[in-house]
């Protein structure tokens, strides 16, 4: 089951915005680059999220789909906690492969109070 429709970033030009303009925070395994939205609606746009997992993490596609799973699985699991009017782009590292969906909680829930997108509670 992937992120609702209304929480997926999935214009090429969100995501050359979001790395071009956005703050970043990183882990040893995620790099978080967060934008906040410019334009505010009422009621305010849900953040919206997208995942980048290139092939120097691994050079399979199986790996890499289990990672994005997972991702997805903790990005749902914070979704209650998130503040709306971001853009945040989730890139994994290497050392990534060896994580467990616990480990990718935490750290997303890391760098989300980092970057502001979650109030620290």
């Amino acid at each position: 089951m992937g992120l609702p429709r209304v929480y997926r970033l999935k214009h090429r030009n969100d995501f050359k915005a979001v790395y071009e303009q956005g703050k970043r925070q990183t882990t040893s395994n995620l790099v978080l680059i967060a934008l906040r939205d410019l334009i505010q609606t009422v009621p305010p746009q849900p953040t919206r999220f997208g995942l980048s997992i290139g092939q120097k993490v691994s050079k399979k596609a199986v790996i890499r789909n289990r990672l994005k799973r997972l991702l997805r699985g903790a990005i749902r699991a914070l979704l209650a906690d998130i503040i709306p009017g971001w853009r945040v782009v989730v890139v994994v590292r290497p050392p990534a492969v060896e994580c467990k969906y616990e480990h990718f909680v935490q750290e997303l829930k890391t760098l989300l109070t980092k970057a502001g997108i979650i109030n620290g509670h």
